[in-house]
């Protein structure tokens, strides 16, 4: 009899035995699936291929914003010009609609064909100069060539108005002026025509108020230049007859001030024009300098 249940005791030792190594296996298996190094691996690929984890925030999750913030009007407006001949080109409006700011004083409005009179005031408020205020009213043929009783009205309304004028150039930084582009025939070893009126040693004269002031073109160099591809060239001539019937409006940023007697020098650089028949206002080409 205690042989027997000497047996049986074993016996139900090896099952407890047996059980207890069974959980066990069914436990490590289940806490080294959690923290197997395969897993890791399956998450650094997944992270490689741009599928973010849900919530993430890190770079993975905004990794193509960047590219696609890419302004690219920069390079392509630099180069592109367009004409009514359909050199395949687009035109490019990074300049055209956008606040053009002069580094010479900050200013941000645009005057549109302004008289000489307006300019002769701008060269002041850009140069920092007294205005000779007392000249000009003395000067003005309201006031010089009227009885002496009769003067010193003209000279308060005349005074007024010129202060006026001068207040209005306040914050101007571009200048849009419209003229004859004095266009050249074309030129097929260079695939270009010159638009003489902004070469380097173009300028325009503003005489008024007993003074003179030139606006002239710092990148006029470059500037000039409207590359046209050569098939192109005898469709756009075909159009514009003789090469001095264009006409151009040009967009000018003001960038210095050289004060001299009697007058001055305003630098401007040339920020993008458009070419017209002046005939039939046909638009020919909108370009931007390089």
């Amino acid at each position: 009899m205690c042989f027997h249940g000497l047996e049986k005791e074993q016996a139900a030792s090896a099952l407890r035995n047996a059980l207890l190594l069974a959980v066990a296996s069914v436990m490590l298996s289940a806490c080294g699936g959690a923290g197997a190094p395969g897993s890791g691996a399956a998450a650094s690929t997944a992270a490689g291929s741009g599928a973010p984890a849900a919530g993430a925030s890190g770079l993975g999750a905004g990794a193509s914003a960047p590219t696609s913030a890419i302004d690219t009007s920069a390079s392509t407006g630099s180069t592109a010009t367009h004409s009514s001949a359909g050199d395949g080109s687009a035109p490019s409006d990074s300049g055209r609609g956008g606040t053009v700011t002069s580094p010479l004083n900050g200013g941000t409005r645009e005057l549109v064909n302004p008289d000489a009179n307006t300019v002769v005031f701008l060269y002041y408020e850009l140069a920092h100069l007294p205005l000779p205020m007392d000249t000009w009213v003395e000067e003005d043929s309201r006031v010089k060539f009227v009885p002496a009783a009769e003067k010193a009205p003209h000279r308060v309304s005349v005074r007024a108005e010129l202060q006026s004028a001068a207040a209005s150039v306040k914050n101007v930084g571009a200048l849009r002026l419209t003229m004859n582009a004095n266009l050249s025939d074309y030129d097929p070893s260079y695939g270009e025509f010159t638009v003489r009126a902004l070469s380097p040693s173009s300028v325009v004269d503003f005489n008024a108020l007993g003074q003179k002031v030139q606006v002239n073109f710092k990148n006029g160099r470059t500037a000039q230049i409207w590359r046209v591809p050569q098939a192109d060239a005898q469709g756009i001539r075909d159009k514009i007859g003789f090469t001095t019937n264009v006409e151009m409006d040009v967009l000018l940023r003001i960038v210095d001030v050289l004060p001299g007697p009697g007058g001055g020098t305003v630098t401007t650089e040339v920020v993008e024009y458009e070419l017209r028949d002046n005939q039939l206002g046909i638009a020919l080409a909108r370009v931007q300098p390089r």
